[in-house]
C-alpha cells in the first residue's frame, strides 16, 4: 500500500465522470489548455489529476464558474493519437487517489492544484460472502467482450476487493455524485459490500 506524500502541485482535468485507480479513461484533447497539458506529461513523464465536475462545463466558457469534488485521481498516460491536427486521443491509468488542499487557475483557464495523495486499497481479498459478484464481474467482463468492448485494463484482479468494486463502479448505472462517493470510501471491503448490496437489489446477483 502506498503511503501518503507530502503536498505536491498537480495540474488538474476537471470532468464530468469520476476515474477510480486502475480505471480506463479516453480522452478526446482539443482545448489549448490541455493540449498543452498533454505535451508537457508526455514530455516529462508527469500524470495529472482527474476531478469530478460538480459544477460548470468540461469546455470552458467565459464567465461560467467552475467547481469541481476535492478529491480525484491521478492518470497516468497510456498512448497518445495525433491522427488529427489540433485533436489528441489520449487513454490514460486511474493510478492515485488524491485530495485537494488549494488550488488556483491560470491565465488560459488551466487549474493547477496544492495535492496529497491518499492511501492506496489495501491488497484484501473479497470475502467470501461476496464471490457472487465476483464471477458477476468475470462474466459481465466476458460478456462485453463478446460485444466487442473492452472497458477495463489488464490485468484482471479478481482477487482484489478494492479492484473488483472499482471496476462494477465503473460500469454501474449509478450516479455521478454516487460514484464519487464509492471512489472517496477508505474502505475497500465497504465499496464492495456496498457494491454487492446494490445488485441484489437489482437482481443482478442472487
Amino acid at each position: 500500500m502506498s503511503a501518503p506524500t507530502a503536498p505536491f502541485e498537480l495540474s488538474l482535468f476537471p470532468l464530468q465522470a469520476v476515474l477510480f485507480p486502475d480505471g480506463l479513461l479516453t480522452l478526446k484533447v482539443f482545448e489549448a489548455r490541455y493540449l498543452d497539458l498533454i505535451g508537457s506529461c508526455v514530455r516529462d513523464g508527469q500524470p495529472f489529476g482527474v476531478v469530478a465536475l460538480h459544477q460548470g462545463a468540461e469546455v470552458r466558457k467565459a464567465s461560467e464558474a467552475v467547481a469541481f469534488e476535492t478529491i480525484g485521481t491521478m492518470a497516468e498516460l497510456i498512448d497518445v493519437d495525433s491522427a488529427q491536427a489540433g485533436i489528441l486521443q489520449v487513454r490514460c491509468r486511474g493510478t492515485q487517489r488524491f485530495e485537494i488542499k488549494g488550488s488556483r487557475q491560470q491565465s488560459d483557464g488551466l487549474w493547477i492544484a496544492q495535492v496529497e495523495t491518499l492511501p492506496d486499497d489495501d491488497t484484501s481479498a473479497p470475502a467470501e460472502a461476496l464471490l457472487e459478484t465476483v464471477k458477476g464481474l468475470a462474466n459481465a467482463i466476458a460478456t462485453l467482450k463478446a460485444q466487442g468492448s473492452l472497458p477495463f485494463l489488464q490485468p484482471y484482479r479478481f482477487d482484489h476487493a478494492g479492484w473488483v468494486a472499482n471496476r462494477w463502479c465503473e460500469i454501474l448505472p449509478i450516479s455521478l455524485a454516487a460514484k464519487q462517493k464509492l471512489m472517496e470510501l477508505p474502505d475497500a471491503t465497504v465499496r464492495l459490500q456496498l457494491v454487492d448490496e446494490f445488485l441484489r437489489s437489482k437482481g443482478v446477483v442472487t
